[in-house]
């Protein structure tokens, strides 16, 4: 299984665009998301914003995020690494602090790697993270999170990292299954404030998707990725 596959998957342009804030919501007050019986407070999600705002300032992407962007993004990572702690949890994958360490490293030897291919020099880890809108501070969860999932292709693929197509091709779609139903049992509620979870992407999206249109009936299609398809 390709090193970055989950990071690199999911493009900032994607993002909604906006937040739909209501009246009354099931999130405690305080509580920016609950995942399972944890809570991800406003004040977690601020700290870590911050973090990622601060870098991008001084280190402009490709891809600018403006702030709503920002918080989404780090809003959607810090609920993707409790999902795959929940996977971690359910096929009993322990992560070490060297297996976590070991994991990041991979993650910036690949992006050095292929940086250089298009001549970019000077790659850090903190700017492989915020190019996938991850705040520097979760460095650590993310090794942590890199290395469940590579630990998980090995035991699906009988004790070895896949090495062929085909190998990957079954090994992520048993990891597919296996983070759908820990997303499920975790009974994820995000505070409407901030949008809404897209199930089929683990990320948050705006609440209600902008529609333009000139005349003619209300579109009846809803939004993907209401709920965990499995």
């Amino acid at each position: 299984m390709a090193v970055l596959r989950r990071l690199i998957k999911v493009s900032a342009l994607v993002l909604g665009a906006g937040l739909v804030v209501t009246g009354c919501s099931p999130v405690k007050m305080g509580a920016a998301a609950i995942v399972g019986d944890q809570r991800i407070t406003v004040a977690t999600l601020d700290t870590q914003v911050t973090s990622l705002s601060r870098y991008l300032d001084k280190h402009p992407g490709p891809v600018p995020l403006n702030p709503t962007q920002r918080t989404q993004q780090t809003l959607t990572w810090l609920i993707r690494f409790k999902i795959n702690d929940e996977l971690a949890r359910q096929a009993g994958i322990t992560v070490s602090t060297a297996q976590a360490q070991k994991a990041l490293n991979d993650i910036l030897n690949q992006a050095k790697t292929s940086a250089q291919a298009q001549g970019i020099t000077n790659v850090s880890i903190n700017l492989v993270l915020t190019a996938n809108g991850i705040p520097p501070d979760l460095a650590t969860e993310t090794g942590r999170y890199q290395s469940i999932e590579e630990q998980f292709a090995a035991r699906a693929n009988g004790g070895k990292q896949p090495a062929t197509q085909q190998e990957a091709t079954a090994a992520n779609g048993q990891f597919d299954k296996a983070l759908c139903v820990a997303a499920k049992q975790l009974k994820i509620q995000v505070n409407p404030q901030y949008g809404r979870l897209d199930y089929s992407q683990y990320m948050v999206v705006a609440s209600s998707p902008t529609v333009t249109r000139s005349g003619g009936a209300a579109p009846t299609a809803k939004p993907s990725g209401l709920a965990p398809a499995c």
